[in-house]
């Protein structure tokens, strides 16, 4: 099963990225999540719960990130299991393109499916699958748009203040400090300059190090783009695309 689509979202590429590595936006833009949980091997595992007519079912799915290139393009390969409904497999290329300071994402996603899961038909699980890329989409634009709002005008907040007149500086400017008794009390040495320095230093690479630590590993969002075909897949077969009937976990 093959599927790809094409989305351009009023965001800068930097904006559409951060969005795509927060759980929280991601959560919010994927009906009936769960859960997205990190896994040991820096994997990804999702929970879904999704309802067709009266018949509901708990989906999971695990993926990887590879190929990653911020905030550019990543390749995603996962898997997703129903039970005895049957499973799914393959991969998808992710590719965020800048156009004019908006957004234009691509991604090309190639599944193989057995069990029952195989025996429905391929056109019901494609329109499906991009009928669940629709609406994360138009979810995900909605909150980014925000985002992108929100930034804009807390700038022009910043922007437009006055700046306080140098006689209310004056007034409100504390009093010198009072200068140091001849005879201290306090033998404790005191750093440096040299080692202020290197203080400062140390701190600066620290950060820098653990922004690099927050950020290694995949983004949530990869599993959507392949999982969506799985997911698709399964609710069909569960909603009335195959024999199985009832409700599921």
């Amino acid at each position: 099963m093959d599927m790809q689509g094409e989305y351009r979202i009023p965001a800068s590429r930097e904006t559409v990225w951060d969005a795509l590595n927060d759980p929280e936006v991601l959560k919010a833009c994927i009906a009936g999540c769960e859960s997205l949980e990190r896994t040991e091997d820096g994997g990804f595992e999702a929970t879904v719960k999704a309802k067709v007519g009266p018949v509901k079912a708990t989906f999971k799915g695990a993926v990887r990130l590879e190929n990653v290139n911020p905030p550019e393009s990543y390749t995603i390969v996962g898997e997703g299991k129903g039970g005895a409904a049957g499973f799914a497999k393959g991969g998808a290329d992710v590719k965020l393109t800048e156009d004019e300071g908006e957004t234009i994402l691509n991604y090309t996603v190639n599944a193989q499916v057995g069990g029952k899961l195989a025996q429905i038909g391929a056109r019901l699980v494609d329109s499906t699958a991009k009928k669940y890329a629709t609406d994360f989409f138009e979810k995900f634009v909605e909150i980014v748009n925000e985002r992108e709002a929100a930034g804009k005008e807390a700038v022009v907040t910043e922007d437009d203040s006055p700046a306080p007149s140098p006689q209310l500086e004056a007034e409100q400017a504390p009093p010198p400090p009072e200068a140091p008794a001849s005879e201290s009390t306090d033998d404790t040495p005191q750093p440096t300059m040299t080692e202020t320095r290197d203080d400062i230093a140390r701190a600066a690479i620290d950060a820098v190090d653990a922004t690099k630590a927050k950020r290694k590993g995949m983004s949530p969002f990869q599993w959507i783009l392949l999982l969506v075909a799985i997911l698709a897949g399964l609710t069909l077969l569960f909603g009335g695309g195959g024999p199985m009937t009832g409700t599921g976990g």
